[in-house]
């Protein structure tokens, strides 16, 4: 890592993407509400920025506080570029899911480290139009910041609950649960747990430089196990209740020590072999709307244009 990567680590931001039953976060001090507009629209919410300890911490609900948005119309874009002009370099996502496996139990938490997408209507990158980027994928999240993660959460885990580290998250398009059919496809694949937010965040958080960990709470068996009821709103919102305390505690505790290590990540250099496009050939609109990533390496184009004068 470079002086000048680590000065900009020391002064990076959390940011904390909280999911269905995560609407705010406890602890954080000095808090401000900051709107904006990004090149991609408007974000979910306001984002909350506040300190925990030293650290700043930027918080984002991604359905936004009333719960107003499906998994499908987030406004996945607006979000993750507003946490990057914001200073965000590391992104602790709290998520529910549903179980996959009998022994990742309903009030369980896991830290995946793999994803499988079953989306189809999600934008997955900041790309296009007239410039190339092929980020490489083949590890979604970030060992470190997950290891914190998992760590903080193993320790705070109440008795007769458990902590799974690492496992496979699909992502599936919603906002409808499986069928029993795709459950049980999914489970032959291998799958721990079902979701319908955390890749897409993911990907557009790797092109965007900042790292990702998700904090998965289950609240139920999907629908593939026959002993126990089909998953049901009620039997989600009553178990994003029971977990929605102890999520709280484990990301305030994982900020504390993101503070402390601030620890650096291969998604922070995800850019650097990665553009493909001559900076001279990206049409004028692309690059400004995608210069909060690309100028670390081609400099903005208002300097550009002046060395050309």
């Amino acid at each position: 890592m470079t002086l000048s990567s680590a000065l900009q680590l020391h002064a990076a931001r959390l940011g904390v993407l909280g999911g269905s039953g995560l609407y705010g976060m406890e602890g954080l001090e000095d808090v401000q509400e900051v709107a904006m507009s990004t090149p991609y629209g408007d974000p979910s919410d306001s984002l909350r920025v506040g300190r925990i300890g030293a650290l700043e911490v930027v918080f984002l609900a991604r359905h936004g506080r009333n719960h107003t948005f499906t998994p499908s119309e987030v406004p996945y874009k607006a979000n993750l570029w507003a946490l990057r002009s914001l200073g965000v370099r590391w992104i602790l996502s709290v998520s529910a899911v549903g179980s996959l496996q009998e022994e990742v139990r309903p009030l369980d938490m896991l830290v995946p480290d793999q994803f499988i997408d079953r989306t189809h209507q999600r934008p997955l990158s900041f790309f296009g139009e007239g410039l190339v980027a092929h980020v490489t994928a083949a590890d979604p999240f970030c060992p470190s910041l997950s290891a914190i993660l998992a760590d903080v959460a193993d320790s705070l885990m109440p008795e007769g609950r458990a902590l799974h580290r690492g496992g496979t998250y699909l992502c599936m398009e919603g906002p409808a649960f499986s069928t029993r059919a795709e459950s049980e496809l999914y489970r032959s694949w291998g799958c721990q747990v079902i979701g319908m937010t955390n890749h897409t965040e993911a990907r557009l958080a790797r092109e965007a430089e900042m790292a990702y960990a998700t904090l998965a709470m289950v609240t139920d068996y999907d629908c593939w196990h026959q002993e126990h009821d089909a998953v049901s709103v009620e039997m989600v919102i009553a178990n994003l209740r029971a977990n929605a305390e102890l999520a709280q505690r484990i990301v305030r505790l994982a900020a504390e020590r993101v503070g402390a290590q601030r620890p650096s990540s291969t998604a922070h250099r995800a850019l650097r072999h990665a553009l493909m496009t001559p900076p001279e050939h990206v049409p004028a609109a692309t690059r400004a709307r995608t210069e909060l990533f690309t100028a670390p390496y081609w400099g903005t184009a208002a300097t550009a244009a002046s060395e050309s004068l």
